[in-house]
C-alpha cells in the first residue's frame, strides 16, 4: 500500500496546485449560492478525478502492465509522451504570460460565477479537474503508474482514494474555511484569489516543467 500511495502522491500534488479551479471555488464562496455551490463543486472535482483515475487504472491493469513487457513498454511510452506535452504548455503558459505591468486576464466564464447554478458549479467542477490539460495528464500518470505495481486491489483501490483526496485539498480546504471561518475567512480567501491571479503563469510554468520532467524520467529507465 505505501508504494502505491508513493507513486500516486507526487501526482496529486500537481492536481491540487491548479490556480484557476482554486480562484473559481473562491468566487462561489462569494456567491449567493456559497453554502450549495462550493461543497458542489468540491463534490464534482472529487468524483470526476475518481472515475478518470479508476478507469485509467482498470484498463492498465486489464492490460497487464505490471507482467508484460510489452504493455509496460507502453505505459513507459505513454509517460514519456505525457511529460513532452507538459513540457509544450509549459512554453504554452509562458509565451502567454502577461507582461508585468498587465492585469492578469481571468477566463471568461469567470464573470457569470456569481449566477451560476448548482448544476453549473457541478459540471464545471468537473471539466476543471478531468478535461483540463494538466490535470488529465497527471491523472492518468498516477493510474498507468500505480497499475505498473502489480499491486493487490484493495491497495490500489486506497491508493486512488488518496490521491483524490491530497488532489482535492486545495478545493476542500477553502470550502470548510469559508463554512466555518466567518468574516476572516471571505478577507484571507479575497487575498488568496488576488495572489494566484497574480502568479498563475508563473506557477502553472514551473508546475508543467517540474512534472514533464518527472513524467520523462519515471518513463525512460523501464525502457532501458
Amino acid at each position: 500500500m505505501g508504494q502505491g500511495i508513493s507513486e500516486v502522491l507526487t501526482y496529486a500534488i500537481g492536481v491540487a496546485i491548479s490556480p484557476i479551479p482554486i480562484i473559481a471555488v473562491i468566487l462561489m464562496l462569494f456567491s449567493k449560492r456559497a453554502t450549495v455551490n462550493g461543497p458542489l463543486f468540491l463534490a464534482g472535482w472529487a468524483l470526476s478525478l475518481a472515475v478518470v483515475a479508476g478507469v485509467v487504472y482498470a484498463i492498465s491493469e486489464a492490460s497487464s502492465v505490471d507482467s508484460s513487457n510489452s504493455a509496460s513498454d507502453t505505459v513507459s511510452w505513454l509517460k514519456i509522451v505525457l511529460g513532452m506535452l507538459l513540457l509544450l504548455l509549459a512554453a504554452r503558459q509562458w509565451r502567454g504570460r502577461p507582461a508585468p505591468d498587465a492585469e492578469p486576464e481571468m477566463p471568461k466564464w469567470m464573470t457569470g460565477v456569481d449566477a451560476f447554478t448548482p448544476g453549473k458549479a457541478f459540471g464545471i467542477a468537473i471539466l476543471l479537474a478531468a478535461v483540463n490539460p494538466k490535470n488529465l495528464l497527471l491523472t492518468i500518470g498516477a493510474a498507468t503508474g500505480l497499475a505498473q505495481l502489480g499491486l493487490s486491489t484493495g491497495d490500489a483501490v486506497v491508493s486512488i482514494v488518496v490521491f483524490v483526496i491530497v488532489a482535492s485539498l486545495t478545493i476542500a480546504v477553502p470550502v470548510v474555511y469559508y463554512l466555518v471561518g466567518g468574516d476572516r475567512a471571505r478577507t484571507e480567501l479575497d487575498s488568496l484569489k488576488g495572489w494566484l491571479a497574480a502568479h498563475n503563469a508563473a506557477v502553472m510554468t514551473v508546475l508543467f516543467i517540474v512534472f514533464g520532467v518527472d513524467l520523462i524520467a519515471k518513463g525512460i529507465p523501464p525502457l532501458t
